[in-house]
């Protein structure tokens, strides 16, 4: 059950950052280059806070060899491709790509890593998948911006690649706060490339984003990934779209259905298959 209840709350945490990144970029002013690179240093900030306030500086286990590497390359993929594509995405359809592809990225790193999968895990994915399908299938013509859901696919597959590192942190906090420190640069030169500006309001949403909801949120990720394992944290995040469109209806103003009530259903109990041993 506290494993069940720490998922649910990395879950909504995650939904959280594509309410307040979709609420930034609905403002014109407010660019997704500079939005992404207050997400992550805000991150970095409150995360090396944490590890210095925790006083074991020695004991810590920070990432080392290629995860050093792709650890931060990962996250900054995944933090600019998301905001890039939440400028033409809405909040709900951005979180049903995203977590979409990071399962299909997730389920190929535990059949590579001959991670067991047994039969309920299948079933709850084939749920919940379905009931993001029913959720989304157009009903009248809906056409996706080509370089939205191509931004967003990109931004699975970091994010993807990202969690199944951290089935192997040994500190959650350190390898947490050493690749939001690493990833900043990174976004800064995606920055100067493409620089933008942004609102007072956009500042205050990056900081809430990248502190809080990414910066502590990924850090819970990481302590409960190894115990989740590739598969059912891939079914787990697929909660994540649900979450996110009800926060979308709630501040966004997106509409709300009777599908999604069903879609929400199917997921949900979908996860919960999954999850159980």
């Amino acid at each position: 059950m506290r494993l069940i209840l720490l998922t649910l709350l990395t879950m909504i945490a995650f939904a959280a950052n594509s309410v307040l990144n979709r609420l930034a970029l609905v403002d014109p002013e407010t660019g997704p280059a500079a939005f992404a690179v207050i997400r992550l240093a805000s991150g970095a900030v409150v995360l090396g806070m944490l590890v210095w306030a925790r006083g074991q500086r020695k004991k810590l286990n920070f990432p080392t060899g290629l995860n050093l590497i792709i650890g931060p390359l990962s996250l900054a993929i995944y933090v600019l491709g998301f905001s890039f594509a939440y400028v033409s995405l809405p909040a709900g359809v951005g979180a049903l790509l995203l977590f979409g592809g990071v399962q299909v990225t997730m389920f190929a790193g535990a059949v590579v890593t001959r991670e067991e999968v047994p039969f309920t895990r299948w079933l709850g994915a084939g749920m919940a998948f379905g009931g993001l399908v029913w959720l989304l299938w157009p009903s009248d013509a809906v056409v996706l911006p080509v370089a939205g859901w191509m931004l967003m696919a990109l931004a699975a597959m970091g994010w993807g690649i990202y969690s199944l590192l951290g089935r192997g942190a040994q500190d959650a906090l350190g390898a947490t706060a050493t690749n939001f420190v690493l990833a900043v640069p990174l976004s800064l030169m995606i920055f100067i490339i493409h620089p933008d500006h942004i609102t007072g309001q956009g500042v205050m949403l990056a900081i809430l984003s990248g502190g809080l909801t990414s910066g502590l949120g990924y850090a819970l990720w990481y302590r409960i990934l190894p115990q989740l394992g590739a598969t059912r944290a891939a079914v787990a995040q697929l909660s994540v779209p649900v979450i996110a469109m009800g926060g979308g209806m709630a501040f966004l103003n997106e509409s709300a259905s009777l599908r999604f009530v069903i879609a929400s259903l199917l997921v949900l109990s979908g996860v919960a298959v999954s999850l159980r041993r």
